[in-house]
């Protein structure tokens, strides 16, 4: 047996009972797992807490023990200094990921437009014209694809603008445009912010922590509103904007006697072509041809979402289940196109007859894999090709392990439909809401989002603080992987409500909503700044985002990406609290206290890092609670916290 297989603990690596079957399978079989690699292999001390500077050929430079403060890299280099360029760069890459997913959906459209994509149409004419207004154009009189063109083209033009300020700077709530512009943070164009703050934080560059931290999320901002909400805005107009869709989630979505296809990372046109191509007879006919009785698909990570709030398709599960997929022998074919792909899953796939076919010239997969070169205005074709070879895969598919575990789920709330919800067709708002946060029925709002981490157990800080938080009368919305976890535990299906306080139950069932909204992919975070922009706008709760009862979560975070939308949430002025593992600036107790104080002081949000869930619920109801006194409609409320008994039945 392998070193990468005989130290794990299953029983200490997930609460998903999908995990632990196919991890027996994993270690009978001495097959490398993301969680073994994880058990085997700690994580280097100096570089977690940020105190690493690998920036040039003179280190690297490790800052370590006690007297840190009077320690510097050979170039004389803080420990301030270093852990805000690391953090400052952590974010630049997460997003520089976000708005090049989002450069790449604009650009998609101006071919839509141009009639260049075989089957591309526009869907959702409404939102169009709308987001045609966001960037002062009038659509007015115009048909369709005119106006798709001019979109896509001002859209686009957002990336490489060098003066002024990004076009959704104008979405945000008045008072936060001007503190913007006050403190310098205002994003000026989507690529120079990457690259000005990749300047920055070049050797022997910027060496003031303010500045460095201003940098980092004035990028960031770049994203949340350039280039992550440009990606969610143009799906919806291309795919359609999300309304609820009914489906299931995890690995028992699997189907023994069908032809299993996997769509795997964060790109919507081919995991749509894909769907469609599936579904057409000369596809099902092949299929049947090879003993199949159909062809299935199943995503994971954030296509899945993608491909779940629009077409119903089921999620296979989180990032982590994405070589545990594999393992059930089930999967005739997994399609990866960007972000979150381990190399660790060619490893997985070799040992089973899954072909793993990488379809971007951004991620290509390893030796094992298969690359199949996407041609952007046939992707139909490429779609066909793919689930041909899959479906021939079906004959050399041998034993099967699939549990048998799924569970029924509702998702795809986007803000359009939340509102619609909220006032109906004729009076759409979000009045209703924020009628019962004063009122007190509604304690606060959370977005619980982000990733999973095989450093700590599977869906155990997601799941816990979900729940607790929904007990105590928080409204709970979910991204990313941590809306594919919420959906796995049932916290996605109607019957969640028997989890919620008194509060948010009744007027979750007057409205007839869940009190878990799963509002989308990563990129769709942006869909959690326009819910706030338009509650504050709505009136009653203060002038900006930071004097909402509201807070951002990322239990199980992993990413760079992760870091990056939680810059741009604090300086949208919704608090941010990390879980599972510890701060990327923890050696630098300087930066640790400018992230919680001082950008509280400048953004009226701050940045905390908090391991344990029920620590994490605590300073959630704190941080709400205050807010509400500040608004003085703090309603006395009794806090539910878990015991031990409840914990191990969530564990269960």
């Amino acid at each position: 047996m392998t070193d990468d297989t005989k130290t794990i603990d299953i029983n200490a690596v997930s609460i998903d009972p999908t995990a632990a079957e196919m991890l027996e399978i994993a270690i009978a079989e001495e097959i490398p797992t993301v969680f073994s690699r994880a058990a085997a292999m700690k994580p280097c001390p100096i570089g977690a807490e940020g105190a690493c500077c690998k920036l040039c050929a003179m280190g690297p430079c490790r800052i370590s023990g006690k007297d840190k403060e009077f320690k510097r890299g050979v170039c004389g280099a803080t420990i301030e200094t270093i852990a805000a360029r690391n953090f400052a760069r952590q974010v630049v890459a997460g997003a520089a990921a976000h708005s090049d997913h989002g450069r790449d959906v604009a650009l998609m459209m101006k071919a839509i437009a141009e009639g260049e994509i075989e089957g591309g149409t526009i869907k959702d004419e409404i939102k169009l014209a709308k987001v045609a207004g966001y960037f002062g154009i009038e659509p007015t009189g115009k048909d369709v694809m005119t106006l798709a063109g001019e979109v896509a083209d001002a859209a686009l033009a957002q990336f490489g603008q060098q003066t002024g300020e990004l076009a959704f700077v104008g979405r945000a709530v008045p008072k936060r445009q001007d503190l913007w512009r006050k403190l310098g943070v205002a994003p000026r164009g989507i690529d120079r912010e990457v690259v000005q703050t990749l300047h920055q934080t070049a050797p022997g560059n910027d060496q003031n922590v303010e500045n460095l931290m201003d940098a980092a999320v004035r990028t960031a901002l770049g994203s949340g509103w350039g280039g992550s909400m440009i990606a969610t805005d143009l799906q919806d107009i291309i795919f359609g904007t999300p309304e609820p869709v009914r489906s299931a989630a995890n690995l028992g979505v699997l189907k023994d006697d069908e032809v299993n296809i996997l769509i795997h990372g964060h790109e919507p046109l081919l995991s749509s072509m894909i769907v469609e191509a599936a579904q057409l007879p000369e596809m099902k006919e092949l299929a049947v041809k090879m003993g199949a009785k159909g062809i299935n698909i199943a995503g994971i990570c954030c296509t899945a979402n993608e491909a779940l709030m629009r077409q119903g398709v089921p999620p296979a599960g989180n990032m982590l289940h994405q070589e545990l997929a594999v393992l059930t022998g089930a999967v005739e074919a997994m399609v990866v196109d960007v972000q979150c792909i381990f190399q660790g899953l060619a490893e997985a796939a070799k040992h089973f007859h899954t072909l793993l076919v990488s379809t971007s010239e951004k991620a290509k997969v390893g030796e094992n894999g298969m690359h199949i070169t996407v041609d952007e205005h046939h992707p139909l074709a490429a779609a066909k090709d793919i689930v041909r070879q899959a479906v021939e895969n079906y004959a050399n598919r041998g034993e099967t392990h699939i549990p048998t575990a799924s569970t029924p789920l509702v998702a795809g709330f986007s803000h359009e439909y939340i509102r619609y919800m909220l006032g109906g067709k004729m009076r759409a708002s979000f009045r209703p809401l924020n009628d019962n946060i004063i009122n007190g029925r509604i304690r606060g709002l959370a977005a619980v989002v982000g990733c999973s981490n095989p450093r700590v157990v599977q869906d155990y800080g997601v799941v816990n603080v979900v729940r607790e938080l929904i007990a105590n009368n928080v409204l709970v919305v979910v991204t990313g992987c941590a809306a594919i976890t919420s959906g796995k535990h049932g916290l996605l299906a109607p019957e969640t409500m028997e989890f919620a306080g008194d509060g948010l139950k009744e007027v979750c069932e007057t409205v007839g909503i869940p009190p878990v909204l799963h509002v989308g992919s990563c990129v769709d975070n942006t869909r959690i700044l326009t819910i706030l922009t338009e509650v504050v706008q709505e009136g009653g709760l203060g002038e900006d985002i930071n004097d909402l009862p509201a807070i951002g979560i990322s239990p199980e975070w992993f990413s760079e990406k992760a870091l990056e939308i939680a810059a741009y949430a604090v300086g949208s002025g919704a608090s941010v609290i990390f879980g599972g593992v510890g701060s990327p600036v923890s050696g630098s107790e300087h930066v640790v206290k400018y992230m919680e104080d001082t950008w509280m002081e400048r953004y009226g949000a701050g940045f905390f890092f908090i391991e344990e869930p029920q620590d994490i619920v605590v300073k959630s109801l704190d941080l709400i609670d205050s807010k509400r006194a500040a608004l003085k409609i703090d309603v006395p409320q009794e806090r539910v916290l878990f015991d031990m008994d409840m914990r191990r039945e969530i564990s269960v």
